[in-house]
């Protein structure tokens, strides 16, 4: 099955070359990239361009996820009935790192929050619920889409680790160890593109959410 995860990922990595948010804008002879923060994702197109340009973005780049999942599902779960959920997790993933990192742009991308969104319905919907419970309260209380996308990357892994232990993943045990890794990669993705987030809200300088401004997300 090492070939086929190589492919699960190129699979997923092409779909996520689709950058939602950067093709809306030049729809509209705007690159997002130039504008607040300068992040091609949902929440500066929302901020920049709108809520229906925030919404086609967001649910655009959590579809292609989904999609390549399902292109993944499609190619192999004929072939490798008991490990395709392994391999959907690679198409997934793929498709965080194409959106992410996409060659065409410099590997100036989103930050992978709504992609990771994507792969959570579609890989086991129950976690979605209490992710964006979280994510909606901490926005809300806070001002914070950063704080609510850090924290909703480390609730995805928790409740990871519990659903895989009771056994509700319908993954085979000794590929367990593998959904986990590949689980870390995806919350770690998140950090990572949130590290100056983070560290702006460590020392407190950490815009609040605003559609009209110029802040740094």
């Amino acid at each position: 099955m090492l070939a086929s995860r190589g492919i699960c990922i190129v699979i997923g990595y092409i779909l996520g070359l689709f950058q939602t948010g950067y093709l809306y804008g030049k729809l509209h002879h705007i690159d997002i990239r130039e504008h607040g923060s300068g992040n091609a994702g949902a929440t500066n197109t929302l901020r920049t361009l709108g809520v229906k340009a925030g919404l086609f973005t967001f649910f655009g780049d959590l579809g292609k996820t989904i999609l390549a999942m399902l292109a993944a599902w499609l190619l192999f779960h004929t072939k490798y009935p008991d490990g395709v959920r392994l391999l959907v997790m690679y198409a997934g993933l793929g498709s965080v790192l194409g959106h992410n990192f996409p060659f065409y742009l410099k590997f100036k991308g989103g930050k992978g929050v709504a992609c990771t969104a994507g792969f959570i319905l579609a890989f086991y919907p129950p976690m979605a619920p209490v992710c964006l419970l979280l994510f909606i309260v901490v926005v809300a209380a806070t001002k914070y889409v950063s704080l609510g996308s850090i924290l909703v990357a480390a609730c995805f892994y928790a409740q990871l680790l519990v659903y895989g232990q009771l056994g509700h993943l319908w993954v085979r045990p000794d590929l367990l160890p593998e959904v986990y890794v590949l689980g870390a990669v995806f919350s770690l993705l998140i950090l990572w593109r949130h590290r100056e987030n983070i560290k702006r809200l460590l020392h407190g300088t950490e815009n609040k959410f605003s559609m009209h401004s110029k802040e740094k997300k």
